[in-house]
């Protein structure tokens, strides 16, 4: 192991790990306190296809670097009672897992779309990435489970995002669901029971 080789420079990158994943537990831990302190209920009437246009907006330019596809189908006028901060915050993270899952050329696919026989809202992530086995697949939602593991510059995963992100779903009585193949790639769908658009509200 780096710790107890001799080497000074094998010392030093395995320390330039360990001090690497700190600092990643450290962010997080923050992260999921001010999600804690400051998210507050509430929610209100928000058009999921504006709300997942503003999101690509952040990541377009990490798209285009890795040269992974994109291709967005929304229906319109789909809304559902939600907060908008939390909701992005999951949605970031399934686009950069699917990011992270991919080779150059990989093709990312995010529809919104509404079903009206049990009035649920929907937005489906898929990726042609690397994919889960079914041992990985039934863990995925563990607390501290991760799929992945540290690169040379110690950025791995800490296996908290998918856990935290299943909570804010079912906080809004909705319902995250993950399929996946190995070398078929992921496809994560969110559910959200619909509700009115504002102006109809207001009508």
């Amino acid at each position: 192991m780096g710790l107890r080789n001799t080497d000074e420079e094998t010392r030093e990158k395995a320390f330039t790990k360990i001090l690497a994943a700190g600092q990643r537990a450290a962010k997080i831990t923050t992260g999921m306190l001010s999600y804690a302190r400051n998210s507050g209920d509430r929610h209100e009437p928000i058009d999921l296809g504006e709300l997942v246009t503003d999101l690509l907006l952040l990541v377009e330019k990490d798209l285009q670097k890795h040269r992974v596809g994109l291709e967005t189908r929304f229906e319109q006028d789909v809304f559902a009672a939600i907060n908008t901060s939390q909701v992005q915050q999951v949605l970031l993270n399934l686009v950069i897992n699917a990011r992270q899952a991919m080779d150059e050329g990989g093709q990312l696919t995010i529809t919104v779309s509404q079903h009206a026989e049990d009035q649920m809202a929907e937005i489906m992530v898929a990726d042609t990435g690397s994919g889960m086995t079914p041992e990985t697949l039934g863990r995925i939602f563990d607390p501290f489970f991760s799929t992945k593991t540290a690169d040379s510059q110690g950025q791995g995963g800490t296996g908290l995002g998918l856990s935290l992100c299943r909570e804010i779903i079912e906080s809004h009585q909705g319902r995250i669901r993950v399929e996946s193949a190995v070398d078929r790639g992921t496809r994560f769908t969110l559910r959200f029971p619909l509700t009115s658009s504002p102006s109809s509200a207001a009508a």
